[in-house]
């Protein structure tokens, strides 16, 4: 769609919608006893920028609901005082966990978009993975039995 026929789109929501993006040698596939992942067909170089995806912010109230459900596994603490949740659009919620991660994650939440980069070469074929626990070397146990 052309920017001259958003007129419907405020400026802000305009910057969300261009921002919109997902690396094109990404795909989704299953991953060794983890469900699906993100894997790159070609060789990615470090400090990559491989998404941008725009969330959906929700309360702490139906944040409590959501743990209910098998969305918990898939939504992100959100907001400076990490009192909110979100639910990634793009792919952001199928990158898998490692404490030795080859990605990082970054949320604007001015922009309400978590973008997505490689911390490292990246080989093709290979798994994009993030660590759940926000930054690329925490160590700190996650709530499920890593594999």
């Amino acid at each position: 769609m052309h920017p001259s026929n958003l007129s419907c789109f405020t400026e802000t929501r305009f910057d969300i919608f261009v921002s919109t993006m997902i690396h094109p040698a990404l795909y989704i596939a299953e991953s060794n006893g983890k469900g699906r992942g993100v894997f790159t067909h070609e060789k990615i170089p470090a400090h990559t920028l491989v998404e941008i995806a725009p969330v959906l912010v929700m309360t702490l109230a139906e944040r409590k609901l959501l743990d209910q459900t098998l969305l918990h596994d898939y939504i992100f603490e959100w907001g400076e005082n990490r009192d909110q949740c979100c639910m990634a659009l793009g792919w952001a919620a199928v990158y898998n966990h490692s404490y030795e991660s080859n990605c990082e994650y970054e949320m604007d939440f001015e922009k309400q978009t978590i973008a997505v980069k490689t911390i490292r070469e990246i080989e093709a074929g290979e798994e994009l993975s993030v660590n759940y626990n926000g930054d690329w070397n925490n160590n700190k146990a996650v709530w499920f039995q890593t594999k």
